[in-house]
């Protein structure tokens, strides 16, 4: 069978249990029509993956008593004082004040009233698309600063929905540290956990590790990804845009890595923020962001709660995120295993990951 025919050009996974590599398999190519395979130094795309790295940043501050995670938003972004609520009502719609104002705790849980913009028909949504405020076109702290002249969808702390609340984590952590998010990552995360191939952009030396993205077209067979996520808009090319520096640093999914970079970065959670006798994060700290951390009342997916920066599974503890070009992570510190599953495809498909982590799971904790 030839390689257009998977569901996938190619996945590398890896599995640890108690500290050891015990699957390590890379199947198919990052490139097929360059006959590139995937391999352990394979750079990939991990889009939203960026989040759990925001969250670590930012309790980094946490622990320097920077912040509390119920300190409103507005005391160190100002700009939000003034947002207020769409709130529907009988005759339309009114925009009124937070009851509840926004706090550090709803950005980290997406329960902050910021969505992405993809809801169709949507009056908040579709200012988003008319403003392009999710567009990376300009340093996040203007983009966030632009968000916040925008209606929240609805009451912080009243809901979930998944949007922007960690790309405005991620200017917080440059108003707190003083720092640019590519600096401040840099020094807090990637160096202490070695992770040398993770950033915002790909160095040209590493251009030809770089995997290409794929879709399929109209007949169904795999082809180079041309536009943005929803392959129909040509002005921003994911195979390009990220082999240059950028000026925006998206904290929600702006980061390049590897297999082996984010399995350092799980295993220093898996083993309560410390890796290599480098501590990066206290395991109270760690404790909480892979803890169920929703308002009393409201609600994620049946079975689930929602941490800090990623998802809880409520009955077997397993933290876990992926990213918009179907990468995926879980980290189970109740059984000592991370499972970790990497391709580029849009838009992004998951049944591969949870066919395959259930399948790790029960040959682990049923063993």
């Amino acid at each position: 069978m030839k390689i257009n025919d998977f569901r996938f050009q190619g996945i590398a996974v890896r599995t640890v249990k108690n500290g050891t590599v015990v699957q390590d398999e890379t199947f198919g190519y990052a490139d097929i029509e360059n006959d590139i395979p995937i391999d352990d130094k394979t750079i990939y795309r991990i889009f939203s993956m960026s989040k759990p790295v925001t969250t670590v940043a930012l309790m980094t501050l946490y622990e320097d008593g920077k912040f509390k995670l119920d300190d409103k938003g507005l005391d160190y972004i100002p700009e939000f004082a003034e947002t207020l609520v769409y709130t529907p009502g009988e005759e339309g719609f009114t925009l009124e004040p937070q009851e509840n104002e926004m706090t550090i705790r709803n950005l980290l849980t997406h329960t902050s009233g910021l969505t992405y913009g993809w809801e169709p028909g949507s009056y908040v949504d579709s200012l988003y698309n008319v403003t392009g405020v999710g567009n990376w076109d300009a340093p996040i702290g203007n983009k966030v600063k632009q968000l916040a002249t925008l209606p929240l969808k609805f009451q912080p702390g009243t809901k979930w929905e998944y949007g922007l609340s960690l790309d405005v984590a991620g200017y917080l952590v440059e108003v707190l540290s003083g720092l640019p998010l590519d600096e401040y990552f840099k020094k807090e995360v990637f160096d202490p956990l070695k992770m040398d191939d993770t950033g915002f952009y790909v160095p040209e030396e590493k251009h030809l590790r770089l995997s290409c993205l794929y879709t399929r077209d109209a007949d169904g067979k795999l082809t180079k990804l041309q536009g943005t996520a929803d392959a129909t808009e040509a002005e921003a090319d994911f195979n390009d845009m990220f082999k240059k520096p950028t000026i925006h640093f998206s904290g929600g999914g702006g980061l390049v890595s590897t297999v082996d970079d984010y399995e350092r970065f799980s295993r220093m959670l898996l083993k309560g923020g410390e890796l290599d006798g480098t501590r990066v994060l206290e395991e109270a700290t760690v404790d909480l962001i892979m803890s169920d951390q929703l308002p009393e009342g409201v609600a994620y997916n049946e079975g689930d709660g929602f941490g800090l920066g990623g998802q809880v599974e409520l009955e077997s503890g397993s933290y876990s995120w992926g990213g918009a070009a179907s990468t995926n992570f879980v980290v189970n510190a109740k059984h000592e295993f991370i499972v970790l599953t990497f391709t580029q495809f849009m838009p992004s498909d998951f049944t591969y990951f949870g066919e395959y982590v259930g399948i790790v799971s029960r040959a682990i904790i049923e063993e």
